[in-house]
């Protein structure tokens, strides 16, 4: 027999009721915590969304090239006298994929993106795009490769072949240097011949480490002063100052007054360390009282022994 309470109500029963409200409530209070919760992440989210992303090329350098960085330390070696560089070709062959994921880096980046940045960080750009694919052409070819130039055909060079895809459109080597690197009026500093590799001997030596622009004044600098160090590519034999044919194909970029070079002579005499001339050589140099002489350019491939 069940026993009923004063209010004729059994106690199972009220207990049971009792069990029932307080399920409901609980279940109203989760479903209430869940909605609260669910408006938070709902915000949190909308938040991330009015956040600009940023893009590749806003990547400090040392983060956006340090691939590049990687395979130059790896497959690239100083020469024994220490004013150059030699490429291993087979050491790039063997990495390759690290180097197409670099490219693919570079190709990432948009115009407008680039015209972003400082002047410095555009330039240590387009000079690792120009170094690398470089590197990549020769590749493209590998083994084989006896020169640089012999990619190319009577009709066209291998520097004039469009087969980069930079910047939104396809561009060749030439497109890089000339037309991005030398644009008249963008950067106008002749060192940069001594910091594009145009995979031959008689080129400057290929940095083991990538531009970048933080420190791309030095970097362009050590890289001058190396070049012009090196008795086989610039020396001064008598009274005749031997120097390479860089210096003849592009006389224009080292006179048109950077850091008040109005001529060849001039831009020379700054580095008259590096060329070793006394301070008599210096004044018959800056006089124009020197001649020059252009030296024959070595095509050969620059790669390791």
């Amino acid at each position: 027999m069940t026993t009923k309470n004063n209010e004729g109500v059994a106690p199972r029963e009220t207990a049971e009721a009792a069990s029932i409200q307080n399920a409901r409530r609980h279940a109203k209070y989760r479903r209430r915590s869940a909605g609260a919760l669910s408006a938070v992440v709902a915000g949190f989210l909308c938040s991330l969304m009015l956040i600009p992303t940023p893009s590749r090329a806003e990547a400090p350098d040392d983060v956006l090239h340090a691939s590049w960085n990687t395979l130059l330390q790896s497959c690239v070696e100083d020469t024994e006298d220490g004013y150059s560089t030699a490429v291993n070709y087979d050491c790039f062959a063997s990495k390759e994929s690290a180097l197409d994921g670099y490219l693919h880096a570079l190709k990432a980046v948009s115009k407008d993106e680039l015209l972003g940045l400082n002047d410095h960080r555009q330039l240590a750009f387009l000079i690792n795009a120009y170094n690398a694919w470089t590197v990549k052409l020769i590749l493209n070819n590998w083994p084989g490769v006896d020169s640089i130039r012999d990619l190319g055909s009577l009709l066209l060079s291998p520097w004039k072949k469009s087969f980069i895809p930079l910047l939104g459109g396809i561009v060749s080597l030439d497109d890089i240097e000339h037309g991005m690197i030398r644009e008249p009026g963008r950067f106008d500093d002749p060192r940069i011949h001594f910091a594009v590799n145009c995979a031959s001997i008689g080129c400057p030596a290929l940095r083991r480490e990538a531009y970048r622009g933080e420190v791309l004044d030095s970097q362009l600098e050590e890289q001058t002063r190396s070049f012009l160090g090196d008795p086989s590519r610039n020396r001064l034999r008598g009274d005749e100052l031997e120097i390479s044919s860089i210096f003849k194909w592009y006389r224009d970029d080292f006179e048109q007054g950077w850091r008040g070079a109005e001529s060849l002579e001039l831009f020379l005499a700054r580095y008259a360390g590096a060329l070793n001339l006394s301070s008599q050589q210096l004044v018959q140099l800056e006089k124009g009282d020197i001649d020059i002489e252009f030296l024959a350019y070595d095509w050969r491939l620059n790669q390791t022994p």
